[in-house]
Order: structure tokens, then C-alpha cells, then sequence
């Protein structure tokens, strides 16, 4: 009979009949707890991988490079007009020193990354870096999406 424990020679006695009436919920507790894990991880490397930004901008495709780890990061997005994104908002091309100057005194380790989508003028794009590299930033670095390997 299905549900009930067997004594030793294969009968079922009335004192020794257990009914299993309890579902064994580890290995599903235990396969909750690793999906979440993995979300856990997933999550946050989404959150660093795409900056909220003020232009939308289609990166360049390119090879993997380092990952940032703990350093802090900062973005300026060029965008293919020509207009120039950092913090969350659009920057005037003649503020954009005097706000690379403020953020680079007040994280003057921090890592500068330019998000320049393709079709941005060279130039444009140069000239940022040009102006991060006189706010004192000594460490730029242009991103890219990952292309094919």
C-alpha cells in the first residue's frame, strides 16, 4: 500500500503503519537559496555594468578588459550629437572642467571611463578626455560593449 511503511518481511502491521503526511522541504529550501545567491550576484553586476545615463549612446564593440572591482568609477558620456552626459545629467561643454575639477577633489583616485556611442566625432571625444586629463584624472579609459570572441 503506497504511503505506508513495511515492517521487515514486506507486511504492514497497525502500530508500525506510518503515514508519510509531511513533504520533506530542504532540497527545495536548498535550491531557493542558491537561485537566490545567484540573482544576488547577477543583480549587482548589472548595476555596474550599465551607468543610468542622460544620452543614450550605441558603445563601440570591443575586448573584454579588466573589471573595475572596488575603484570608483565615473562616467562622461559623449553622445552622437555631440553633447556631453556626466551624473546623471547633461553638462555644458563649458562647465564640464569646472565639474570634472570638483569630482576629481572629492575622489581623486577615482577612474574616469568615457562612453562615446560610435558615431561621436573623434574630436569631440578627444577633447573630453583632454579636459579630464587637466582636472587631474590620471586614469581614463574608453568603454566598449563586449563584441564576439
Amino acid at each position: 500500500m503506497m504511503g505506508h511503511l513495511p515492517d521487515g518481511d514486506g507486511a504492514e502491521s497497525e502500530d508500525e503503519a506510518a503515514i508519510f503526511s509531511e513533504i520533506n522541504i530542504t532540497p527545495l529550501t536548498d535550491i531557493f537559496l542558491v537561485l537566490l545567491i545567484i540573482f544576488m550576484v547577477t543583480s549587482s553586476v548589472m548595476s555596474k555594468a550599465s551607468p543610468p545615463s542622460p544620452l543614450k549612446v550605441d558603445l563601440p564593440k570591443g575586448g573584454e578588459g579588466a573589471a573595475a572591482g572596488d575603484e570608483t568609477v565615473i562616467s562622461v558620456i559623449v553622445g552622437a550629437d555631440g553633447k556631453v552626459g556626466l551624473l546623471d545629467e547633461v553638462v555644458e561643454a563649458k562647465d564640464l572642467s569646472a565639474r570634472l575639477t570638483k569630482l576629481h577633489g572629492d575622489k581623486p583616485n577615482a577612474k574616469l571611463v568615457v562612453l562615446a556611442d560610435t558615431s561621436a566625432a573623434h574630436g569631440r571625444v578627444v577633447w573630453v578626455m583632454q579636459v579630464a586629463r587637466f582636472a587631474g584624472f590620471q586614469q581614463l579609459a574608453v568603454g566598449t560593449q563586449a563584441g564576439p570572441k
